[in-house]
């Protein structure tokens, strides 16, 4: 029986010397006048800003509409042995905002425990990895090229170099307005990249923001490329919670935010706000209570919902309904959990990125990184195994005809990736079909709704935002989480919190000799400071 390893110290801190520290309003360290703040959402955003408000003495009640913390990143218990989630999660090193979430009752970030791989493989057989290759770009870019089986070198002449110096030409968030209209598959059309690689470099990208490349917005896969690949030092490694994701992270979160008196609501959805003699009104089945301000941090579709039954405000609320409304859900997503009665072979990555497949994205091994997942396959001596697939065609119903295809062709594509489990019986399993995840669409980025609303004391937070800092996903939540509290605290001439961000320029923009390289090919000069916002300071290491 293998042992779950944990033998790897998890960074603390940014190891990428271009990481910047964005600095948020200087005022008093608490608020002066009591405030009672109503953070709707207990997943990553809501945590965040609840989190940041209450550290300032903020009266907060988070209301949460299921029994559990954590949104989309949750746990649960399905038997005293065995719990369930929402699928996988990477806690990439480049998520630094979250990072600093979690040391609130981890500081040492004790509990994650890091991946040593992250494998992509392709139907055809193709596997990249990332493990051996350097972290700093563009040294990474090079070795990805001179290693990488779906990238022959043959290729490269089919590259169209403009377009893959657009990923190396950034300045956020200004050049992201030059895809607005554009996805992600237009954008790998004429990118001209060999197959292999567009589907593993790029496209698996796409598809961790459960939508189809055709539908998915070219900024965000750039934005994300540069993120974890060629604007950050970090690399595309990353950690896993030790155990289920609540007893993990939220459990204590939850604690810790007791300590800061966080009146927390769970199983209270909110069904209407609106604004009344100065004040928010906050309606759940149970009750209607008074606030002086709320954070909106719900699921995209809820959040709408609410913003759609707001009345008043003239031309300020049309505007944010519009934006709003403007905004739709990401398909279905699939999560097939199996419990078998035998181990998978111990040479089985943790985690495995797919693509080609019927419809399988990724599959986990739980029981290398999980408690929960380890002790079971002590007992019984069987893996835990997780399939994952994003953006399926599928009703939300599980229990369909449609939904139970879907698990027959996930369980079809785990015997193809790992054919030993066609010898393996399914001791248990859990189904999970899900659509509230946002869909981060092609509509011109001034389009896009944003943490402020320009309604009073209303500030919205999640990961179906648009951020000014290249984050995405997990960190993009928490990220607008600090923010919408920042946006609150500073009308109240308090300090927020600050936050840090991958670097905001693209290799060609950061460097003299980046900028003169630029000049060359592009045909004009960019004069880009080291510091392109006043805002921010960049990270000294």
């Amino acid at each position: 029986m293998m042992s779950r390893p944990n033998t790897h110290t998890v960074p603390n801190s940014p190891r990428d010397p271009h990481a910047e520290r964005v600095l948020a309003h200087r005022g008093h360290d608490t608020v002066q006048t009591p405030q009672h703040v109503a953070v709707i959402g207990g997943g990553i955003a809501g945590i965040a800003a609840a989190t940041a408000l209450a550290e300032r003495s903020v009266d907060v009640t988070l209301f949460e509409a299921t029994p559990q913390l954590g949104g989309r990143v949750s746990s649960w218990p399905v038997e005293p042995d065995r719990n369930m989630s929402r699928g996988f999660h990477a806690f990439f090193r480049q998520y630094y905002n979250l990072r600093a979430l979690l040391r609130r009752t981890d500081p040492q970030l004790h509990r994650l425990v890091p991946v040593a791989d992250y494998p992509l493989r392709t139907a055809a057989g193709l596997t990249d990895s990332f493990a051996s290759i350097p972290r700093t770009p563009p040294l990474n870019l090079a070795a990805f090229v001179l290693q990488s089986p779906t990238f022959p070198l043959t290729g490269l002449a089919k590259v169209d170099l403009a377009s893959a110096f657009e990923l190396i030409d950034l300045e956020f968030p200004t050049s992201l307005s030059r895809y607005d209209g554009e996805s992600a598959a237009d954008f790998l059309n004429r990118l001209r990249f060999p197959d292999g690689a567009r589907h593993l470099a790029l496209e698996v990208f796409a598809r961790s923001f459960f939508a189809h490349p055709k539908d998915f917005a070219a900024r965000e896969l750039v934005t994300m490329f540069h993120t974890y690949f060629t604007g950050s030092a970090e690399g595309l490694l990353f950690d896993v919670p030790e155990d289920d994701f609540n007893t993990s992270l939220w459990d204590p979160l939850a604690e810790y935010l007791h300590t800061l008196g966080v009146d927390i609501r769970r199983s209270q959805p909110v069904q209407r706000i609106n604004h009344e003699d100065g004040c928010w009104q906050v309606t759940t089945a149970e009750s209607t209570s008074a606030f002086d301000a709320v954070v909106l941090a719900a699921d995209p579709r809820t959040s709408r919902n609410l913003i759609a039954d707001l009345d008043g405000h003239g031309a300020a609320l049309t505007e944010l309904q519009d934006r709003v409304q403007r905004r739709r859900n990401a398909p279905p997503f699939a999560i097939l959990r199996l419990w078998l009665d035998d181990l998978v072979r111990s040479d089985r990555a943790p985690f495995l990125g797919t693509s080609g497949y019927q419809l399988l994205d990724n599959i986990s091994v739980l029981e290398r990184f999980e408690a929960s997942a380890h002790t079971w396959s002590q007992q019984h001596g069987g893996s835990v195994v997780e399939l994952h697939a994003y953006a399926v065609e599928a009703p939300a119903d599980p229990t369909s005809d449609d939904g139970q295809q879907i698990r027959a062709q996930l369980l079809a594509d785990m015997y193809e990736v790992y054919p030993e489990t066609r010898d393996l019986d399914i001791v248990a399993e859990e189904y999970l079909l899900q659509d509230d995840c946002g869909l981060a669409d092609m509509a011109p980025l001034h389009e896009q709704p944003t943490v402020t609303t320009g309604l009073p004391n209303l500030v919205l937070a999640g990961d179906w935002l648009r951020c000014d800092v290249p984050v995405a996903l997990m960190e993009r939540a928490a990220t607008t989480g600090f923010l919408a509290a920042n946006e609150l605290l500073a009308g109240w001439h308090v300090t927020g919190h600050d936050l840090e961000s991958p670097p905001r320029l693209g290799l060609l923009r950061r460097s003299a000799a980046g900028r003169m390289l630029r000049k060359a090919f592009l045909g004009h000069a960019t004069a880009v400071p080291a510091e392109s916002n006043p805002s921010s300071t960049v990270r000294s290491q």
